[in-house]
């Protein structure tokens, strides 16, 4: 069998043809949502729409969530000037604002001393490792958990949570804050006062939409289980590799993870080398989190826990989904198995 196969769902998840589709219609709607015209209100309309799909999916009222333009912005919202801390194996768009002073345990769970003013992911990227959130955290990061396993804001006691339509088959460049209830988060992006004044500027109403429809589809597949298949299938490619492959290290195996994620540390053997091996392969996998602008360098996550310089710079990433099939897995099994036995054969 030829042709690419995808398993970077981490990194953004394929467009899903309800995300298309909605974003498709709203292209066709030529108001400005701020407008009071019958175009404009068609406009608001779809954004209001999409508001409510996202509130729902994360168990959280339409009023509070915020529209931004991606996970990103969503944490230099949260977090400018809030004092917050947070641990090393935070997403960089966290790290660049919180003091990473806490610490981790073997397995990655954070060490978390004040949670009214921490912030904290609710499961890696990098490891899939999944965190026991305390109650009144400051910001929960629930990009990767979104639409993976359950979360709800509001049974979370957090804050605020911060998520991203890619993760979860939308668009990319568009994302929310979800703010809880009378809390005074200060706009960085002053204007015409959109978003209820906490994010000025005419809304991205096609990629709202389209957010709107993922988000929808996402906890419908949530709650019909279909992400537990996943798990199933991720749990068999890494049982088949632990048997074929001697040393090698599933990061997080003893630990809560996300479904979809195996993290493959063999010492030595270069991330980025495995990652351009596979890619001339026909598989797209990863090295670690891809929102570094392309950079390829050691794993801060597992450095921070407890792995040396040469394992952190051995990982491999593979982050599959509901189109993943056993097929797929199976070949991207014997492909980096062939590739590995090369490697160590060299190294010998």
């Amino acid at each position: 069998m030829s042709g690419r196969v995808y398993l970077d769902w981490n990194a953004s998840a394929p467009l899903r043809p309800e995300a298309r589709a909605a974003m498709l219609a709203a292209l066709d709607v030529a108001g400005n949502p701020s407008a009071i015209h019958a175009e404009g209100r068609a406009a608001r309309a779809l954004v209001e729409r999409a508001r409510a799909q996202v509130a729902t999916a994360m168990g959280a009222e339409a009023a509070d969530v915020v529209f931004v333009s991606g996970a990103t912005e969503a944490a230099a919202l949260a977090c400018a000037g809030r004092g917050l801390v947070c641990a090393p194996v935070e997403h960089e768009a966290v790290l660049a604002w919180c003091d990473a002073s806490l610490g981790i345990d073997a397995r990655g769970g954070v060490v978390v001393a004040d949670p009214s003013v921490t912030a904290l992911q609710a499961a890696n990227s990098e490891t899939g490792v999944v965190q026991d959130l305390p109650q009144r955290l400051a910001l929960v990061d629930a990009t990767q958990a979104f639409g993976k396993i359950p979360f709800a804001f509001d049974w979370s006691g957090a804050d605020m949570a911060m998520v991203s339509a890619h993760k979860i088959g939308g668009p990319k460049g568009v994302g929310a804050l979800v703010i809880r209830r009378g809390l005074d988060v200060a706009a960085r992006i002053r204007g015409g006062g959109q978003e209820m004044g906490r994010r000025s500027g005419t809304e991205n109403v096609a990629a709202i939409a389209g957010f709107g429809a993922a988000a929808a589809a996402a906890a419908r597949d949530l709650d019909a289980g279909v992400w537990n298949d996943v798990a199933g299938r991720r749990n068999a490619f890494e049982a088949h590799l632990a048997d074929h492959a001697e040393g090698l290290i599933c990061v997080g195996q003893d630990a809560a993870r996300l479904p979809n994620t195996s993290c493959l540390v063999t010492p030595g053997w270069k991330g980025e080398t495995q990652v351009m091996q596979m890619d001339l392969a026909g598989f797209a996998v990863s090295a670690g989190s891809a929102c570094s602008s392309g950079k390829l360098r050691g794993s801060g996550t597992l450095a921070a826990m407890g792995f040396d310089e040469t394992a952190a710079g051995s990982a491999l990433r593979v982050s599959i989904g509901p189109d993943t099939s056993d097929e797929d897995l199976a070949r991207l099994a014997d492909t980096w198995l062939a590739a590995r036995q090369k490697y160590r054969a060299r190294a010998a």
